[in-house]
C-alpha cells in the first residue's frame, strides 16, 4: 500500500462519521488544489473499497465516509436510509470544503448518490453510478428479512456470524466465487478493516470474537428504502446532473444476470435516456471496483469525468 489514506471525523447527527481521505501525491498540503472526488461504498462495505481506485488515482484527492451503520461509522446513533446518508454526505462535504465534485459510487453507494444528487445539487458536478443507482427489480410482497435474503442473500447472513480471528474471517472468504481469480493483499486488508469486537463475546480461549463492522439492522432499513418506497424513483426523476451508469453482468456470487438482468437494464435505459451508460463484460459486482483490472478501467472513467467541465444548466429529461 503506496497511499495510505488518512482518518477525519466529521460531525453527523448521532455522532461522528469517520471518512478515510488520500490526498494527491502531488498536491502539497492535505486537501490542496488537487481534483478531488467522493467515493461512496456499498451497502456492507467501507472506505477501503476505494484502495485499488486510489493506486489508480494518485494526482487525485478522493474523499471516502465509512457510510453510518458500517466500517467505523458502525456505531452512530439514529436512523439510517438514503435521505439520512445524502445528508451525511452534504455534512462531509461542506465541512471538507469540497464544493461541486464528481462522485464515484457503488452498488448501494450509487443509490446514496442518487439521492446526494438530488437534495444537494450544489455539491455535486457529475455522477458515476457503478452497478447500481437505478431503481432494482426487486421482489415484492416479501417480509424486510426475505426482501434483504433476495437481494444480498450470503452477503447479509455473513452479518450474523462470529469469527475467532481475522485469519479465520480471511479464510471464510478465500472460497467466495467473485474472488477466485482476484484475491490480493488489498482484499485482505479491506476484509480485515470490516472487523470489529463481538461485545461481551469471547472466543474459547478468552479473547473477543470477532463480528462484521456492518450493523444488519441498518441493512434491513437501507434496503427497504431503496426497493420498497419511492426515494430511489423520486430522485431518478430529480437528477439534473450529468451521470454515467457502469453495469457489469455478474452479481454478488458470480452469477448471472447480475443486478441488472440486460432486458429490465433496457428498459430503465430507455426511460432515462439522459443516463450515460457503460456496460463492462470481464467483471462481477464486486470485482469491478475490487480488483486491479476493475479499478483500472474505472480509473479512466474517473479521468474523464474529471475533464469534462461543470454542469451549468439542468439536463433535459
Amino acid at each position: 500500500m503506496s497511499r495510505p489514506a488518512r482518518a477525519v471525523a466529521v460531525p453527523v447527527p448521532g455522532g461522528d462519521l469517520q471518512v478515510g481521505v488520500w490526498d494527491a501525491s502531488d498536491a502539497g498540503e492535505p486537501g490542496g488544489d488537487a481534483p478531488t472526488i467522493m467515493a461512496i461504498h456499498g451497502v456492507t462495505s467501507s472506505h477501503l473499497a476505494w484502495e485499488l481506485l486510489a493506486e489508480q488515482l494518485p494526482g487525485v484527492r478522493i474523499v471516502a465516509p465509512d457510510l453510518r451503520g458500517r466500517g467505523r461509522s458502525n456505531e452512530l446513533e439514529g436512523a439510517a436510509g438514503m435521505v439520512r446518508h445524502a445528508d451525511d454526505l452534504a455534512a462531509v462535504s461542506r465541512g471538507l470544503g469540497l464544493g461541486p465534485v464528481v462522485v464515484v459510487a457503488h452498488s448501494m453507494g450509487a443509490f446514496v448518490a442518487m439521492v446526494f444528487a438530488a437534495r444537494h445539487p450544489d455539491l455535486v458536478a457529475r455522477l458515476v453510478l457503478v452497478d447500481g443507482g437505478l431503481p432494482l427489480d426487486a421482489p415484492a410482497g416479501l417480509s424486510p428479512d426475505e426482501l434483504v435474503d433476495a437481494i444480498l442473500g450470503p452477503t447479509a447472513a455473513r452479518l450474523t456470524l462470529r469469527f475467532d480471528s481475522t485469519a479465520d474471517y480471511l479464510d471464510f472468504w478465500r472460497p467466495h466465487p467473485a474472488f477466485q481469480n482476484d484475491w490480493s493483499p488489498a482484499l485482505e486488508r479491506y476484509l480485515a478493516y470490516d472487523l470489529v469486537p463481538a461485545v461481551g463475546e469471547s472466543t474459547a480461549g478468552g479473547g473477543p470474537l470477532l463480528r462484521p463492522a456492518t450493523s444488519y439492522a441498518t441493512t434491513v432499513e437501507d434496503t427497504i428504502d431503496m426497493n420498497t418506497t419511492s426515494t430511489i424513483a423520486d430522485a431518478v426523476a430529480a437528477l439534473h446532473r450529468p451521470a454515467t451508469l457502469v453495469t457489469v453482468p455478474r452479481g454478488l456470487q458470480n452469477e448471472e444476470p447480475g443486478l441488472y438482468p440486460e432486458r429490465y437494464l433496457q428498459g430503465l435505459l430507455a426511460a432515462n435516456p439522459a443516463i450515460v451508460h457503460e456496460r463492462w463484460p470481464d467483471f462481477n459486482h464486486y470485482t469491478v471496483v475490487l480488483s486491479d483490472a476493475g479499478a483500472a478501467r474505472l480509473a479512466a472513467l474517473v479521468r474523464r469525468e474529471l475533464a469534462q467541465r461543470p454542469a451549468e444548466e439542468p439536463l433535459a429529461r
